[in-house]
């Protein structure tokens, strides 16, 4: 065996100690991992707010430019009524 073969085959075996032991080490690929799926986790969070943030958005473009849906908030939110109006409360069993 040459000496080069002879370094090939220690580098393997040095790489081949270092994978095992980082797969092994608590801070090593598992952490990784598991750091991952925190990343995953916060950017579909981030995701999913940003599309409430769009929402609320465009809900206030509304309430500022359509009196109806000013008078359609106020009455779901606030239970405001129309004097003359009936309100009938139904609960189902």
């Amino acid at each position: 065996m040459t000496a080069r073969g002879k370094l090939l085959v220690v580098a393997v075996g040095v790489a081949g100690a270092l994978s095992l032991l980082s797969v092994a080490d608590a801070k090593g690929f598992r952490r990784y991992l598991s750091l991952r799926q925190d990343v995953d986790s916060l950017q579909q969070r981030n995701t999913s707010l940003a599309e409430q943030n769009e929402a609320l958005r465009q809900e206030i473009a509304a309430l500022r430019k359509d009196p109806a849906a000013l008078e359609r908030a106020v009455r779901e939110e606030l239970g405001y009524v129309k004097p003359g109006e009936l309100v009938f409360h139904l609960e189902s069993p």
